[in-house]
């Protein structure tokens, strides 16, 4: 090999080993300080594609749950007027069976009307309760809402508002006054009870329906995670091993290249 002074190629080689060697050791110290594999996308250019869709997702499922929950909120409060009105109609109909008495007279059975008709206005007014703004029963007719149940929203579940108008009409027909109203109110109630016990049974169903999809959506939410956990989040164990390496890979090239660089020394004594 001949001895030449214009190059060094030890010493570049040398310096080339230590750059990147400098390189990964830096690549390194940034994964264990932020804890993250993939901090830009040299690092990783698929993975980082993958779990950049796979957060967006997490994001719109959390944003699905919080819709979810709302609905079932909705529900509830809903479940509450209808609970309200099942105590209204049992006492209506307790009212009209008291009204049956053969030993009341005139005066007792207008009181018995005069409950009557403020516990229908009452029921009148539930028709107007509203949650966030929105009806929680229909206008004379049953309606269905669209609750969307999965992140991409190819997933839906329908939720009632509920007739009560139609209801509220019937019983404001009741007029206990009479030996003979009361009678037919008792019998009508019974009818009436059992189309509020419908509504309930339904609204039963749906929310314990959107509380499935709930759960659901949770436990997609951490299933996403983890695969995000899996691409992006660094292994510290073996990163740290790795962290040791470059260490004394540096040490090691940069004693190498103060080598390669004395290695010229001798051509001057050559020279003198």
């Amino acid at each position: 090999m001949s001895v030449v002074i214009n190059t060094n190629t030890p010493a570049s080689l040398a310096s080339y080993n230590l750059s990147t060697t400098n390189a990964n050791l830096q690549r390194s110290l940034n994964r264990l300080s932020s804890g993250s594999r993939i901090n830009s996308s040299f690092d990783d250019a698929a993975g980082n594609s993958v779990a950049m869709k796979f957060n967006a997702s997490i994001k719109r499922t959390d944003a699905t749950l919080a819709n979810v929950n709302n609905a079932l909120s909705f529900l509830a409060t809903q479940d509450g007027v209808l609970k309200n009105a099942d105590k209204i109609l049992n006492r209506i109909s307790e009212l009209a069976t008291l009204a049956q008495d053969v030993t009341k007279t005139t005066a007792d059975l207008t009181l018995y009307q005069d409950e009557v008709s403020i516990l229908q206005d009452q029921l009148g007014l539930m028709l107007s309760e509203q949650f966030n703004g929105i009806n929680l029963f229909g206008a004379g007719s049953t309606s269905d809402m669209t609750v969307v149940t999965s992140h991409d929203g190819a997933q839906t579940v329908g939720i009632t508002q509920s007739d009560l108008a139609t209801l509220d009409t019937t019983v404001d027909a009741y007029d206990v006054s009479t030996t003979a109203g009361a009678a037919a109110a008792v019998i009508a109630i019974q009818d009436d009870i059992q189309t509020l016990a419908n509504y309930r049974a339904v609204n039963g169903a749906q929310q314990s329906r959107l509380t499935f999809a709930a759960d659901m959506l949770s436990i997609n939410k951490v299933n996403l995670e983890a695969s995000v956990s899996r691409i992006q989040d660094v292994d510290v164990a073996d990163e740290s091993t790795k962290l040791a390496r470059y260490n004394i890979l540096q040490q090691a090239g940069t004693a190498m290249l103060a080598q390669a660089n004395q290695s010229t020394q001798s051509i001057l004594r050559l020279l003198s």
